[in-house]
């Protein structure tokens, strides 16, 4: 089965690196519609991006610069801001500029078009797929899916442990695993992440009553503060030193109690940085039909079904 990568996954690679270094393997790669990568370093005044294949320069010309540049539906912005970093293609011809040199004359365009037609075509909600963080904004991280195609990531499906901005578990640029969440007529994809971090019970497994551990901040109440455990489970804090959302935090573990799938804590100190609360993935199959956050015991089942 033919794979595809978020941008910058494949430029690296010996196979890569081996089609553009040459003329003739270029055509090779021609011939056979090969998608490649290679660095954008200038997008000129007509916004066409120059690209450095090492053995000669490659264009992109603007309306095969991305889905939608044509068309008017996404904005050149899109084309600019690609200068400096990996971008995918695949090679149309061989032509020679006004001096005689040869150039490659590229498509973006055709890249993305070929991974989003198998995308439609092989992928339905609950796939596994990588993901590439590329824009954060408050309502969600924008992901790229494979040769560019972007996906949104809503905020509260990035995890259990509510968050006020994607920021607070993203950075631009980090690889991420995540889940087709739906596919539209209109063709929009919507990712899900959550259901990769694990369920209550995992995560509590790794605590123990009687512990002092650190955490994060992540929402205060009248009734108590919210304190992130790990990206997929939060305890109840009692009042304690002022905080405030972001804050890290040394708490002690009360109790943890499966069957209301709570953990209840107590404030000891405010820590002068948050902790780093990686990232760990529970799941590392290629689908999920169902996703049981709950323990069997607890009187309110949570589930997510694809």
């Amino acid at each position: 089965m033919k794979e595809y990568y978020p941008e910058g996954i494949l430029i690296n690679t010996q196979e890569n690196s081996r089609y553009i270094q040459s003329l003739t393997s270029l055509c090779s790669a021609a011939a056979q519609g090969m998608i490649l990568e290679a660095p954008a370093v200038l997008c000129d005044r007509s916004h066409d991006i120059t690209v450095e294949l090492g053995c000669m320069k490659g264009v992109i010309k603007r309306e095969e610069g991305a889905i939608g540049i044509a068309e008017g539906t996404i904005r050149d912005i899109a084309l600019i801001s690609r200068v400096g970093k990996p971008v995918c293609f695949k090679v149309q011809s061989i032509k020679e500029d006004e001096n005689g040199d040869p150039y490659a004359l590229l498509s973006r365009r055709a890249a993305q078009e070929e991974c989003r037609e198998w995308i439609f075509e092989n992928m339905v909600p609950g796939d596994i797929i990588d993901a590439r963080v590329t824009h954060l904004e408050p309502f969600g991280a924008f992901c790229d899916i494979g040769c560019g195609n972007i996906a949104l990531l809503p905020i509260d499906s990035i995890s259990v442990s509510r968050i006020s901005h994607p920021r607070d578990r993203f950075s631009v640029g980090e690889s991420i695993k995540a889940i087709i969440k739906s596919i539209d007529k209109g063709g929009r994809i919507t990712l899900s992440h959550k259901e990769l971090l694990g369920t209550w019970e995992e995560n509590a497994q790794s605590f123990l009553q009687g512990q002092t551990v650190s955490g994060i901040v992540r929402s205060v109440e009248d009734y108590g503060v919210f304190v992130e455990l790990a990206p997929n489970l939060a305890g109840l804090a009692e009042t304690g030193p002022a905080v405030q959302p972001g804050d890290g935090v040394c708490v002690y573990i009360k109790s943890i109690i499966p069957e209301k799938m709570k953990i209840k804590l107590i404030i000891i100190d405010k820590l002068e940085a948050p902790p780093k609360n990686p990232t760990r993935y529970y799941c590392n199959g290629e689908h999920i039909e169902i996703f049981n956050y709950s323990p069997a015991a607890a009187s309110k089942q949570l589930s997510v079904v694809f």
